[in-house]
C-alpha cells in the first residue's frame, strides 16, 4: 500500500473565504499533495452563505481558530504542511510552533507579540476599525472601495471588484484587537513561540501591501530567526495583500512549492 500523500492545510485570513484557495488546491494536488482548505469557526460553506450569517463568525479569537485547525489536523493520516495568508499566516505559524505541522508558508502574516513595527499604511488600514472598540465582539466588512484601497490596491480596480464579489466575506474584529494589543496584554492570544522546535518556515511579503506591510513581516522574520529551524523570507515587488488570490497568485504558489521542494517536504518524482 502506498504511503499517504502529505497533506497541505490552507488557512485563510480576514475578509476572504476559503474558496479563494481553490486554485492553490488544484495546483498542489497536481504536485502530489493532499490538499484541503477548512474554514474558520462559523464560516459558511461558500462566501454567499457566510455573508448571509455574519453573527456566526462574530467574536472568534485567535486561540479558538488555532484550536479548530489543530483538531482537524489531529484526524489526518499524516502530519501536514500549513500555508496561511494574513491572519491565516499567523495561525499557521502557531500550528507549526506547537508541533501540529511539519512545515509552513506564511503569506503576509499578521503580526504577533514582539513585533513593534507600526507602518503608516497599516495605521490607515486598520486604524478606523480599531478606533471603534464596540466592534470588538462583532464583524466588519470591507466595501468595494475600501477593499481596493487597502487589500487589492496594486491590481486594476476591475480585478479588485471581481475578487471582492467572488471571495470577500465579513470577518470577526476580535483578532485585529488581539494583534493590535499583543505587546501590552500579558495574556494575548496573538503569540507565536519562536523558540519551540519546528520545521521549516517561509515568510512572504509584498512591497505594496497596505494591510500587513512588508516591515511587519520582516520583523516576524527577525524574531523567527532566533529559532534553530530553517527560516526564509521573500519580498515580492509590486505585490499587495491580495497576492494569494489575484492574477499573480501562481508566482506565489511557485515560491511556496520551490521552498517545500528545497526542504524535502514535496513528493519526490
Amino acid at each position: 500500500m502506498p504511503a499517504p500523500k502529505t497533506p497541505i492545510i490552507f488557512v485563510h485570513g480576514l475578509w476572504m473565504h476559503s474558496d479563494s484557495w481553490t486554485p492553490w488546491l488544484e495546483y498542489f494536488d497536481r504536485a502530489g499533495f493532499a490538499t484541503v482548505a477548512p474554514g474558520w469557526p462559523g464560516d459558511g460553506p461558500d462566501p454567499g452563505s457566510t455573508r448571509a450569517n455574519p453573527d456566526a463568525i462574530a467574536n472568534r479569537g485567535i486561540a479558538e481558530i488555532t484550536d479548530q485547525y489543530a483538531k482537524y489536523i489531529a484526524d489526518l493520516p499524516a502530519p501536514p504542511i500549513v500555508i496561511g495568508h494574513s491572519f491565516g499566516g499567523l495561525i499557521a505559524q502557531r500550528l507549526l510552533a506547537q508541533g501540529s505541522a511539519i512545515g509552513c508558508v506564511a503569506i503576509a502574516p499578521a503580526q504577533f507579540k514582539g513585533v513593534y513595527a507600526l507602518p503608516p499604511a497599516q495605521l490607515r488600514s486598520a486604524g478606523p476599525i480599531l478606533a471603534q472598540p464596540w466592534l470588538r465582539s462583532k464583524t466588519w466588512s470591507h466595501t468595494a472601495d475600501s477593499y481596493h484601497r487597502f487589500f487589492a490596491n496594486s491590481v486594476p480596480r476591475a480585478e479588485s471588484d471581481q475578487l471582492f464579489a467572488q471571495y470577500a466575506i465579513p470577518a470577526p474584529v476580535k483578532p485585529l484587537f488581539q494583534a493590535a494589543l499583543a505587546n501590552v496584554s500579558p495574556k494575548s492570544e496573538a503569540t507565536v513561540d519562536v523558540l519551540a522546535p519546528r520545521g521549516p518556515l517561509l515568510l512572504i511579503a509584498g512591497t505594496e501591501d497596505r494591510t500587513v506591510p512588508a516591515a511587519i513581516v520582516q520583523s516576524e522574520y527577525t524574531l523567527q530567526q532566533k529559532n534553530s529551524g530553517v527560516t526564509e523570507f521573500k519580498l515580492l515587488e509590486g505585490r499587495c495583500h491580495s497576492m494569494a488570490a489575484d492574477h499573480g497568485w501562481h508566482s506565489v504558489a511557485d515560491l511556496a512549492l520551490e521552498f517545500l521542494s528545497d526542504q524535502k517536504l514535496a513528493p519526490q518524482e
